[in-house]
Order: structure tokens, then C-alpha cells, then sequence
């Protein structure tokens, strides 16, 4: 039988999964009896857990409470802790910088010290790139999240990347973060149809709107859609190629939010990207190492062939 300080231990454990458990369930875990638990449900409780009771065969879940009790982490958790709440000090919500940095210290002096060293190698080994995009407040986020988990319809005014300033009304469905910045994937309700919205350039009105039911999202993978809209939409051109090399190579060149890639085969794929200019999708495909074919627009395809002759006369 477990000591009663780690078999409180391993009961936090469990009830931490955040799932229902009946009492005999627990017991046989724990190798105790019913009347065991039900007594170490009791410390939990007096410790500042709120451990409910569940319908049923003496169940127990684990409740949100109004103080925050000791959390109890693994080592790699504690390590992923770590390393997140730096990475959120440096990162792009606004307004959360100092309380990570606080939280951070906090968990530093409980660490062990093996720990720690771990968390203090990443961090000295690791630089972070400055400039990684607008920040976005954390409120704004939250509220967004919410939204999306509440079906609840939002509204916002919003700026378009030209400085258009305009009201929506939204059904948000799903936030997507590309590491340099965060959209929102809605179904705008004025235009009647899915769209992907900056965060960043988005200001909530209050309240939010009314409840909605959910549509059928516009794609089953939403990464995937974001990055076609963020690698197309915007822009004067889109530049389609086939690529003679495998996806996952091309793939690791171009970043989600300049292109899409999808294989052919497993030697070759197909590229798709945007931008305002003409070199700049050559430059995109060229530095790739691998022959490709250009397929469209035809100002592109006309430019290709220029660029090209104007190259080759550069010969000796």
C-alpha cells in the first residue's frame, strides 16, 4: 500500500485528468479500500481542492475553485511549463510578458535542481527572433476563444491590410496561430460566407451577439485553409508551379503563410503562392534547388521567359 502522502499524490494525479471516477474504480488505482478514498478525498478538500461528488457509485471529479492550489506536474511537464512561459515572454499576445516572467521565477525556485538546469541549458542555447509580428492582446484573445466555445456570435470593427476600416458581425469558429501572427477563421454573416480575420486588426464591440448554431467548416483541416488564404488572397499574383522534388522537402523551404504545397507524387509536387510582384514568385521557386515548371498567370509564365533570355545574354 502506498504511504498516505504519495497515495494523495497519485489521487490528485488521477483526479487531475479531469474525468469522472467511481470510488471502486479509484480504490483498485490506489490499492486501498472505498473508505480510504472517500478519507483522502476529505484531505484533498481540506488542502483547497474542490473534489466533487458525482451521480452514481460514490464518484469524484475534480472542480475549478476560486484559489489555485498546488498543481502537481511531471518533469517534463514542469520542463514544457518552463520553456512555454519564457517563450511567452517574448511572444506575440500582448500584456502577459510580466506576469509570465513572474510566474517563471515562481516556478524556478520549486524546481528541482535537475530541472532547472534543463530549463537553463534551453534557454541559454535558444535565441529569440525580435520582430516576430504584432502583438495581440491577451483580452482580446481570450474573448475570442471564448466566443468560438460559446457560439456566440461576435462583433468587431475591423482594418483590411489596405486601411480599410470596416463593422463585421461573425459566427467564430477557430483560432489559428502561425507563430508570427493570429487569425480568425469565421463565417461572416454580412457577406455569407467563411473568411480569415488578422487578430491583430480587430477591435471587439461589446456585448457579443447572439448564440448560433454551428455550420460545416469551410475546410477539415483549418491550418491548411489559413495558409491557402494567407498565401493567395492578399496578393496581385498567384504563382503555380510543379515542383520536381517531394513535398515534405519543398514544404520545409516555404513557410505557411507565403505558399501551399501538395505532392503528385513522391518525387513531385505542386506550388502555390501569392505576391505583389512578379520576382518575387520566381524568387520563391528558384532558390528551391529543384526544377520546376511554371504554370500560370500568364504575366508570370511571359516574365519567366524574359527573365530567362535576359539571364542567358548575360553569358559570356
Amino acid at each position: 500500500m502506498l504511504e498516505t502522502s504519495a497515495r494523495l499524490l497519485r489521487l490528485l494525479s488521477l483526479l487531475q485528468t479531469h474525468r469522472d471516477w467511481p470510488g471502486p474504480e479509484l480504490a483498485e488505482r490506489l490499492g486501498v479500500t472505498p473508505r480510504t478514498v472517500r478519507r483522502d478525498v476529505d484531505r484533498l478538500r481540506e488542502l483547497g481542492y474542490q473534489v466533487h461528488a458525482t451521480p452514481g457509485a460514490a464518484g469524484y471529479r475534480l472542480g475549478a475553485g476560486a484559489d489555485l492550489p498546488p498543481l502537481l506536474l511531471d518533469d517534463e511537464e514542469a520542463v514544457a511549463v518552463a520553456v512555454g512561459l519564457r517563450t511567452a515572454a517574448t511572444g506575440t499576445v500582448a500584456g502577459i510578458a510580466e506576469a509570465s516572467v513572474r510566474a517563471l521565477a515562481k516556478l524556478e525556485r520549486v524546481l528541482p535542481s535537475r530541472l532547472r538546469h534543463r530549463v537553463r541549458t534551453l534557454e541559454s542555447m535558444t535565441l529569440p527572433l525580435p520582430g516576430a509580428g504584432p502583438a495581440v492582446p491577451a483580452g482580446t484573445l481570450t474573448a475570442v476563444a471564448a466566443a468560438c466555445h460559446d457560439r456566440e456570435t461576435l462583433r468587431f470593427d475591423y482594418r483590411a491590410h489596405d486601411g480599410t476600416a470596416t463593422y463585421r458581425t461573425a459566427e467564430p469558429y477557430r483560432l489559428v496561430a502561425t507563430g508570427r501572427r493570429w487569425y480568425l477563421v469565421a463565417y461572416d454573416t454580412g457577406r455569407d460566407g467563411w473568411r480569415t480575420f488578422r487578430v491583430d486588426r480587430l477591435a471587439l464591440r461589446t456585448p457579443n451577439g447572439p448564440r448560433f448554431a454551428p455550420r460545416d467548416p469551410p475546410a477539415e483541416d483549418l491550418a491548411a485553409y489559413v495558409s491557402g488564404a494567407l498565401s493567395t488572397a492578399p496578393y496581385r499574383y498567384r504563382g503555380r508551379f510543379t515542383v520536381g522534388a517531394p513535398a515534405a522537402a519543398v514544404a520545409g523551404r516555404i513557410a505557411p503563410t507565403a505558399g501551399t504545397v501538395e505532392p503528385v507524387d513522391a518525387g513531385t509536387c505542386t506550388l502555390t503562392c501569392g505576391s505583389d510582384s512578379l520576382d518575387e514568385l520566381v524568387l520563391y521557386v528558384g532558390t528551391l534547388g529543384a526544377p520546376f515548371t511554371v504554370h500560370g498567370p500568364p504575366e508570370l509564365v511571359e516574365h519567366v521567359r524574359t527573365l530567362s533570355a535576359r539571364l542567358a545574354a548575360a553569358l559570356p
